[in-house]
Protein backbone atom coordinates (compact mmCIF):
# COMPACT_ATOMS: atom_id res chain seq x y z
CA UNK A 1 0.00 0.00 0.00
CA UNK A 2 1.05 3.25 -0.99
CA UNK A 3 -0.41 6.06 1.00
CA UNK A 4 0.98 10.08 2.07
CA UNK A 5 -0.41 13.69 2.33
CA UNK A 6 -2.90 14.88 -0.71
CA UNK A 7 -0.46 16.69 -3.36
CA UNK A 8 2.70 14.64 -2.40
CA UNK A 9 2.88 13.21 -6.35
CA UNK A 10 1.67 9.46 -5.04
CA UNK A 11 -0.57 9.33 -8.42
CA UNK A 12 2.18 10.27 -10.85
CA UNK A 13 4.42 7.71 -9.00
CA UNK A 14 2.11 4.93 -9.16
CA UNK A 15 1.91 5.30 -12.86
CA UNK A 16 5.32 5.49 -13.59
CA UNK A 17 5.66 1.85 -11.27
CA UNK A 18 2.79 0.57 -13.38
CA UNK A 19 4.60 1.68 -16.46
CA UNK A 20 7.71 -0.17 -15.43
CA UNK A 21 5.97 -2.99 -13.46
CA UNK A 22 3.05 -4.37 -16.21
CA UNK A 23 3.14 -7.20 -13.43
CA UNK A 24 1.71 -4.83 -11.05
CA UNK A 25 -1.77 -3.56 -11.11
CA UNK A 26 -3.51 -0.63 -9.27
CA UNK A 27 -6.39 -1.61 -7.03
CA UNK A 28 -9.03 1.25 -7.77
CA UNK A 29 -10.49 3.37 -5.22
CA UNK A 30 -14.29 3.40 -4.37
CA UNK A 31 -14.93 7.21 -3.59
CA UNK A 32 -18.23 9.43 -2.84
CA UNK A 33 -16.45 12.61 -4.52
CA UNK A 34 -17.03 13.69 -8.07
CA UNK A 35 -14.85 12.99 -11.10
CA UNK A 36 -12.27 15.60 -11.63
CA UNK A 37 -11.93 16.46 -15.85
CA UNK A 38 -10.74 13.22 -17.44
CA UNK A 39 -11.84 10.28 -14.47
CA UNK A 40 -13.62 7.81 -15.98
CA UNK A 41 -15.58 5.53 -13.88
CA UNK A 42 -14.30 2.04 -13.14
CA UNK A 43 -10.73 3.09 -14.09
CA UNK A 44 -9.66 5.97 -12.20
CA UNK A 45 -12.14 4.98 -9.38
CA UNK A 46 -15.52 3.49 -8.17
CA UNK A 47 -17.32 6.78 -8.11
CA UNK A 48 -20.33 6.00 -5.52
CA UNK A 49 -23.10 7.78 -4.29
CA UNK A 50 -23.31 8.31 -0.48
CA UNK A 51 -25.82 6.21 -0.46
CA UNK A 52 -24.31 3.23 -2.62
CA UNK A 53 -20.88 3.95 -0.06
CA UNK A 54 -22.89 3.18 2.79
CA UNK A 55 -24.61 -0.07 1.38
CA UNK A 56 -21.74 -1.49 0.51
CA UNK A 57 -20.28 -1.01 3.41
CA UNK A 58 -22.77 -2.50 5.41
CA UNK A 59 -22.77 -5.83 3.32
CA UNK A 60 -18.61 -6.00 3.85
CA UNK A 61 -17.33 -5.02 0.66
CA UNK A 62 -14.99 -3.11 2.05
CA UNK A 63 -11.08 -3.79 3.01
CA UNK A 64 -11.03 -0.31 4.39
CA UNK A 65 -12.96 3.02 4.45
CA UNK A 66 -12.56 6.22 5.52
CA UNK A 67 -13.66 9.86 5.05
CA UNK A 68 -11.14 12.77 3.84
CA UNK A 69 -11.58 16.23 2.98
CA UNK A 70 -15.70 15.25 3.07
CA UNK A 71 -15.62 12.22 0.94
CA UNK A 72 -15.48 8.85 1.96
CA UNK A 73 -12.76 6.50 0.10
CA UNK A 74 -12.49 2.60 -0.05
CA UNK A 75 -10.79 -0.37 -0.85
CA UNK A 76 -13.48 -3.27 -2.03
CA UNK A 77 -12.42 -6.19 -1.78
CA UNK A 78 -12.86 -7.71 -4.94
CA UNK A 79 -10.21 -5.34 -6.14
CA UNK A 80 -7.77 -7.15 -3.88
CA UNK A 81 -8.85 -10.83 -5.29
CA UNK A 82 -7.61 -10.10 -9.28
CA UNK A 83 -4.93 -12.15 -10.57
CA UNK A 84 -1.86 -10.05 -10.68
CA UNK A 85 1.86 -10.37 -9.67
CA UNK A 86 0.97 -7.64 -6.62
CA UNK A 87 -1.85 -5.04 -6.37
CA UNK A 88 -0.82 -1.50 -5.10
CA UNK A 89 -3.66 0.00 -3.32
CA UNK A 90 -3.49 4.24 -2.76
CA UNK A 91 -4.99 5.21 0.10
CA UNK A 92 -4.91 8.02 3.03
CA UNK A 93 -3.54 7.24 6.23
CA UNK A 94 -7.02 6.44 7.93
CA UNK A 95 -7.24 3.58 5.30
CA UNK A 96 -3.46 2.46 5.63
CA UNK A 97 -3.76 2.00 9.74
CA UNK A 98 -7.06 -0.36 8.79
CA UNK A 99 -5.62 -2.35 5.87
CA UNK A 100 -2.09 -2.95 8.30
CA UNK A 101 -4.82 -4.36 11.00
CA UNK A 102 -6.57 -6.43 8.10
CA UNK A 103 -3.78 -7.59 6.31
CA UNK A 104 -0.32 -7.28 8.10
CA UNK A 105 1.50 -8.45 6.05
CA UNK A 106 1.07 -5.57 3.25
CA UNK A 107 4.38 -3.83 2.37
CA UNK A 108 3.94 -0.30 3.39
CA UNK A 109 5.49 2.96 1.80
CA UNK A 110 4.69 6.10 3.03
CA UNK A 111 5.26 8.64 0.07
CA UNK A 112 6.86 12.27 2.06
CA UNK A 113 7.53 15.76 0.24
CA UNK A 114 10.47 17.32 0.78
CA UNK A 115 8.65 19.99 3.09
CA UNK A 116 5.53 21.48 3.82
CA UNK A 117 5.72 24.38 1.19
CA UNK A 118 6.48 21.83 -1.36
CA UNK A 119 3.74 20.23 -0.90
CA UNK A 120 1.23 23.47 -0.75
CA UNK A 121 2.88 24.46 -4.06
CA UNK A 122 1.81 21.24 -5.70
CA UNK A 123 -1.70 21.41 -4.10
CA UNK A 124 -2.25 24.90 -5.65
CA UNK A 125 -0.29 23.86 -8.66
CA UNK A 126 -2.52 21.05 -9.38
CA UNK A 127 -5.44 23.55 -9.61
CA UNK A 128 -8.22 20.57 -8.99
CA UNK A 129 -9.64 21.59 -5.90
CA UNK A 130 -11.41 24.57 -4.05
CA UNK A 131 -9.12 26.71 -1.92
CA UNK A 132 -11.24 25.15 0.94
CA UNK A 133 -10.50 21.58 -0.07
CA UNK A 134 -6.64 22.94 -0.24
CA UNK A 135 -6.97 24.45 3.24
CA UNK A 136 -8.54 21.12 4.25
CA UNK A 137 -5.78 18.98 2.69
CA UNK A 138 -2.98 21.22 3.99
CA UNK A 139 -4.93 21.18 7.82
CA UNK A 140 -4.12 17.81 7.48
CA UNK A 141 -0.76 17.25 6.51
CA UNK A 142 0.92 17.61 9.55
CA UNK A 143 -1.01 14.58 10.94
CA UNK A 144 -0.57 12.23 7.78
CA UNK A 145 3.59 13.73 8.18
CA UNK A 146 3.95 12.45 11.75
CA UNK A 147 2.81 9.47 10.51
CA UNK A 148 6.04 8.56 9.21
CA UNK A 149 7.40 6.49 11.51
CA UNK A 150 4.61 3.88 11.01
CA UNK A 151 5.56 2.55 7.63
CA UNK A 152 7.91 0.24 6.55
CA UNK A 153 8.88 2.15 4.22
CA UNK A 154 9.44 6.24 3.45
CA UNK A 155 10.15 7.65 -0.03
CA UNK A 156 10.85 10.76 0.01
CA UNK A 157 9.63 11.93 -3.64
CA UNK A 158 12.24 14.99 -4.12
CA UNK A 159 13.33 13.53 -7.06
CA UNK A 160 10.65 12.16 -9.46
CA UNK A 161 13.26 9.79 -11.17
CA UNK A 162 14.94 8.98 -7.76
CA UNK A 163 11.68 8.22 -6.03
CA UNK A 164 10.44 6.45 -9.03
CA UNK A 165 13.61 3.87 -8.96
CA UNK A 166 13.13 3.21 -5.30
CA UNK A 167 9.40 2.23 -5.44
CA UNK A 168 10.31 0.04 -8.90
CA UNK A 169 13.52 -1.90 -6.78
CA UNK A 170 11.10 -2.29 -4.17
CA UNK A 171 8.17 -4.12 -6.35
CA UNK A 172 10.38 -6.52 -7.64
CA UNK A 173 12.20 -7.61 -4.54
CA UNK A 174 8.19 -8.29 -3.60
CA UNK A 175 6.94 -9.58 -7.01
CA UNK A 176 10.04 -10.51 -8.65
CA UNK A 177 12.27 -9.21 -11.64
CA UNK A 178 9.93 -10.67 -14.14
CA UNK A 179 7.43 -7.79 -12.65
CA UNK A 180 9.07 -4.91 -14.29
CA UNK A 181 10.93 -3.73 -17.41
CA UNK A 182 14.37 -2.50 -18.06
CA UNK A 183 14.03 1.81 -17.52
Amino acid sequence: MITGPSGVGKGTLIRGLLRRCPGVQLSVSATTRAPREGEVNGRDYHFLTQEQFAERVARGEFVEHAEYAGNRYGTLRSELERPAQGIVLEIDLQGARQVRRTLPGATQVFIAPPDVEDLEARLRGRASDSAEQIACRLEAAPTELAAQEEFSRVVVNDDLDTALEELVELAARMCGPDSRDSP
